[in-house]
């Protein structure tokens, strides 16, 4: 991706070359800083990539050449998202799938004219494999699902134990602690009033998908959104009674993801309040990936709510200490329930 360095230059300021130790990749791009004096000053930009996921294009002086993948839309090409590139079809592709646009005259990109100008088109093919090494594009990686997945480097320190509290900024999905595919736990330390509460405790997503831990009519409830296809919801047999609680949802997969099918680990659902099993079921799948979009928010559920059993931000109206999220599988253990979930199954 390109950086336009125009803040540094007019600072006169040197990007250091390493922060804490670690190397700084170098700031790219071509700055528009000499635009400030002179707004009518020509652009010094006259070359620009752009990869996505195995899609290409490049722009170079009026004209665009354009290699769709998997192809002009995922319906003509009969592939799905994320299909990975090999070398036989990257070659088949430079051959017969380059696209070229003369946008100084077509900006809307409405004429394909490669076989036209064929010589341009291949000037722009190669342009697109300097400018890729360059910038450390290669090898071109299509391969949606293996790349969303992977986990992403960090400068903390790995832990399992996230603590949480009311009234501070929605954390996103690339920060936030991966529950899926996972044993899990998500813990709160809260009061209700004698006259009783209602209200999120901690909630991630959207209607697009998502989950959440709320209170509603007395009972302690968890709801999880399966794309939108499915809400899997576990409640308390009973209301929560005034005073100070340890209100807690676990998760514990029951059986393994099938990413490829779009879906995640199926799992058995518990609550408990102050330790004590007051609800369970069994959740026959749940969401492979992440959640998109998938803030998470502790006290409220804002923008969208994941379940239409609430208006947004259905914000806590007691008292809301502390929600931790414990990604270390240690689970609560029940005798009882252990051998109902066995017999069942017999």
């Amino acid at each position: 991706m390109d950086i336009v360095p125009t803040v540094l230059d007019v600072l006169g300021i040197e990007p250091p070359d390493t922060i804490k130790g670690v190397t700084q990749s170098p700031l790219h791009g071509v700055s528009f800083a000499h635009t400030f004096d002179d707004p009518a000053a020509p652009t010094r930009h006259r070359t620009q990539y752009f990869e996505m996921l195995g899609h290409r294009a490049i722009d170079h002086d009026g004209w665009r050449a354009v290699c769709p993948w998997p192809g002009p839309s995922f319906t003509e090409a009969r592939r799905p998202f994320g299909t990975p590139i090999g070398s036989e079809t990257l070659s088949e592709l430079d051959a017969h799938s380059w696209e070229l646009y003369h946008i100084d005259e077509d900006f809307a990109e409405t004429r394909d004219v490669a076989t036209d100008h064929r010589d341009k088109t291949i000037e722009l093919l190669s342009l697109w494999y300097v400018e890729a090494g360059r910038y450390g594009v290669l090898p071109i990686d299509g391969s949606a699902l293996a790349r969303m997945t992977v986990e992403r480097p960090t400068i903390a320190k790995a832990r399992t134990s996230y603590t949480f509290r009311p009234g501070t900024q929605s954390l996103p999905p690339s920060v936030a602690p991966r529950v899926l595919n996972r044993p899990h736990s998500v813990t709160a330390d809260a009061e209700i009033p004698a006259d009783g509460a209602e209200g999120v405790l901690m909630s991630q997503g959207s209607m697009a998908g998502g989950w959440s831990f709320y209170i509603k009519d007395g009972e302690l409830t968890y709801v999880h959104n399966y794309l939108r296809r499915g809400f899997y919801t576990v409640s308390s047999t009973d209301p929560v009674p005034a005073g100070r609680h340890e209100l807690r949802f676990e998760f514990e997969p029951t059986g393994k993801p099938d990413l490829a099918a779009g879906k995640g680990a199926p799992g058995r659902a518990q609550l408990y309040v102050d330790r004590r099993l007051v609800g369970e079921a069994d959740f026959p799948v749940t969401t492979p990936i992440m959640f998109n979009p998938g803030g998470l928010t502790c006290g409220a559920n804002p923008g969208q709510p994941v379940t239409p059993d609430y208006q947004a931000p259905f914000r806590f109206s007691g008292t809301i200490h502390t929600v931790t999220i414990d990604l270390s599988g240690e689970l609560i253990v029940d005798a009882d329930s252990e051998m109902r979930m066995h017999m069942a199954r017999q």
